[in-house]
């Protein structure tokens, strides 16, 4: 049998098989939507749901087990710097971590404290602020963290980002001026869960497949909102009789900032190199002269299964990305999520940040803009923060553009915001939030345009 682009050189059906079995193991965890209760979500996800309710409340003491153990390995490997953690490339980039990490860290381990024994300033503990990161938050991610290391290398490692980066190259290129391979995280997100597109997002940054600048674009506007949280989101504001058009409404939105955004500054200015600092030589995803799209994206696919490691080094790589995500990304999220959601619930900031959108939304003809414009940058804290806030509108379409907006700013610190963070994607907490304020921008008169032709 031969491939159609290279009729000279035989088909190795090893190699493709090499390919197409994992692939198709790590698509359907990954991709394939399944039916859970009322809802739909992928295996990874229910598998994540299945390892939390196993361990119960046990799964508390574990993740404040190991805020503790980071703070106190990071400690005493910025103290004492052994030669083991020295000698390690792995245990060096996991502890020896700058000083404002090594804070985070500590703080992390601090306010999970606080939240398991519920003592210190209720600010601090309270349901809304880091009770709620500690215990809605971090078990689910602490169980999707532990799956996604150990699992993520079958989409990564035997060809199948390869094969869809060929496929889809023609329409990433032009349309967001990604690689074709970065639609994976995107399905993997919408299908999902956000926290599962930007973790395989930062594997693929570190290991050379992504430049700084793509890894920075798909992190901020490509880790969408899993289908089932925008049902949760569309629900808070009573308006689940409208789910499609809601959604198709995120969808124009997203694809409209997702063009846009990342052609303006900050992401624009970030260096397309990768993260070694070496400039792209070659790009796979291109078409050779006379070879089919299928042919190439098949060839593509069999020369990263050849290079595959074996079942062991890949349990290692898996282990190792297991531990690494829970390590370094658990204790940032319950800080940076903590300090986020204080802001929200004890500060005027986010009411005074509003402020400037009341006659921008008067002039959209928004109805009850003031009520709506305290909910327009409350979400850069958490997703759900601005929907709850909408509950109490009075005007169905006013809801809509809120619930809607606050799923397409996409950025937000309780959860997305602290993993960007938290992982080697090179962004920082202010191009954070200049993203998160472009997003809302671009966003907004598009989300009000639906609502006007849906109202």
């Amino acid at each position: 049998m031969q491939t159609q682009s290279n009729p000279s050189k035989p088909f190795n059906i090893k190699l493709f098989l090499m390919f197409l079995l994992p692939s198709l193991v790590g698509v359907l965890l990954f991709m394939t939507p399944i039916a859970v209760g009322d809802g739909m979500t992928i295996p990874v996800a229910a598998m994540a749901g299945l390892i939390k309710s196993t361990l119960g409340d046990n799964i508390f003491s574990i993740i404040l087990a190991v805020t503790w153990l980071t703070a106190l390995l990071t400690i005493l490997a910025k103290v004492i710097r052994p030669q083991m953690v020295e000698d390690s490339k792995f245990l060096s980039e996991l502890l020896l971590v700058t000083p404002g990490w090594f804070i985070t860290r500590v703080l992390g381990a601090v306010f999970a404290t606080m939240a398991f024994y519920q003592f210190g300033p209720e600010q601090a503990w309270g349901e809304a602020t880091g009770g709620l990161v500690f215990f809605d938050l971090l078990p689910t991610l602490f169980a999707v963290f532990i799956l996604a290391g150990l699992l993520m290398p079958l989409l990564l490692n035997f060809g199948l980002l390869e094969f869809i980066g060929v496929m889809l190259t023609k329409v990433m290129r032009p349309l967001f001026n990604l690689p074709g391979r970065s639609a994976v995280s995107s399905i993997a997100s919408w299908l999902g869960d956000g926290s599962v597109g930007i973790l395989m997002t930062s594997k693929q940054y570190e290991d050379k497949i992504f430049t700084k600048r793509e890894a920075a674009i798909i992190g901020t506007n490509f880790s969408l909102v899993s289908i089932t949280f925008t049902l949760v989101i569309i629900s808070q504001v009573r308006l689940e009789h409208m789910f499609a058009a809601f959604y198709l409404t995120v969808c124009i939105a997203g694809i409209v900032a997702a063009i846009i955004v990342p052609r303006l500054p900050p992401l624009r200015n970030i260096p397309n190199t990768y993260i070694d600092g070496t400039e792209p030589t070659q790009d796979v995803e291109s078409i050779p002269a006379g070879k089919s799209l299928l042919g190439h994206g098949l060839d593509a696919a069999m020369g990263r299964a050849a290079k595959a490691p074996s079942a062991l080094n890949l349990l290692k790589d898996g282990l190792k990305n297991a531990v690494e995500m829970v390590f370094a990304i658990v204790p940032v999220v319950m800080a940076v999520g903590t300090l986020a959601t204080m802001v929200a619930e004890y500060t005027p900031i986010f009411n005074w940040l509003g402020a400037p959108f009341v006659p921008l939304l008067e002039l959209m003809q928004v109805p009850e803009a003031v009520a709506a414009s305290k909910t327009m940058v409350v979400g850069f804290t958490d997703m759900f923060v601005p929907s709850i806030l909408a509950a109490s509108i009075e005007s169905d379409m006013t809801r809509f553009i809120v619930a809607t907006l606050s799923v397409t700013q996409l950025i937000f610190m309780s959860e997305v915001g602290a993993l960007l963070l938290g992982s080697k994607i090179p962004v920082t907490f202010w191009q954070l939030l200049v993203v998160f304020l472009l997003r809302t921008l671009v966003t907004l008169p598009v989300i009000v345009l639906m609502a006007h032709m849906l109202f």
